[in-house]
């Protein structure tokens, strides 16, 4: 069983204190549109890695890649803009702290800012994350391919909204059936005081974690939720 500490969006002044180490946990998911140095404290502070996805409020981490000798972007030296430390699970199959992370972070596209996609490329991009890690799911033991898929925008229809900016992916049910997670976490959508009802697509859990959800994930188990703070 791993203790989950699952943010994104609003800042959580509980959270940004040095009494978040009495929660005791084991990981750190990040949905997006956070500062970086928030998820930079969280981790140190909880002595726990941390998992994300950028979400359309952050600036533009693709192309960037680490190596021996430090980071590159088109080949040339980089400073990296992320959140020392922590895994961009973005278009990729994580493993950390036990359990198999799929990640696909931004929204749709609604102007011309950064980690913004039309359905149709975000859809090519969910069908490069399954085709590309499919060997993965064929591992010995393994009951679902994944136990987490974290994402910063919901599924269309699930949790979104019907302002442009606030729509879901079509695409991410067919991901969900193809990847069959546990759970479905992401942000975006924000509250504003209310709770949101947790849904489902198929047999996974879908979280909307805006401020913040602690929560306990088994592999290949639905996760129990702990304690969680919607909205500021």
């Amino acid at each position: 069983m791993v203790n989950v500490l699952a943010v994104s969006d609003e800042t959580v002044e509980f959270l940004w204190s040095s009494r978040v180490r009495d929660l005791g946990v084991d990981l750190v998911l990040g949905a997006g549109d956070l500062p970086f140095s928030y998820l930079e404290y969280l981790s140190d502070q909880l002595n726990a890695p941390c998992v994300f996805v950028p979400g359309n409020h952050d600036v533009d981490l693709s192309g960037y890649s680490e190596s021996a000798s430090g980071w590159t972007r088109a080949g040339m030296p980089a400073q990296w803009p992320g959140p020392t430390g922590a895994v961009n699970a973005d278009g990729r199959i994580v493993t950390v702290a036990g359990l198999r992370i799929a990640g696909l972070g931004g929204s749709i596209r609604y102007n011309s800012g950064s980690n913004q996609f039309s359905e149709r490329q975000q859809r090519r991009r969910a069908r490069s994350l399954v085709w590309g890690n499919a060997w993965q799911s064929q591992l010995p033991g393994r009951t679902r391919a994944v136990d987490v898929l974290l994402t910063h925008s919901p599924a269309r229809g699930v949790g979104d909204a019907e302002d442009q900016p606030h729509r879901g992916f079509e695409c991410f049910h067919s991901l969900v059936d193809s990847l069959d997670p546990a759970v479905m976490i992401h942000g975006h959508i924000h509250p504003h005081g209310r709770t949101p009802p947790d849904l489902e697509i198929g047999s996974t859990l879908v979280l909307n974690t805006v401020g913040y959800t602690l929560m306990d994930i088994s592999p290949g188990i639905p996760p129990t939720i702990m304690r969680r703070r919607h909205g500021s």
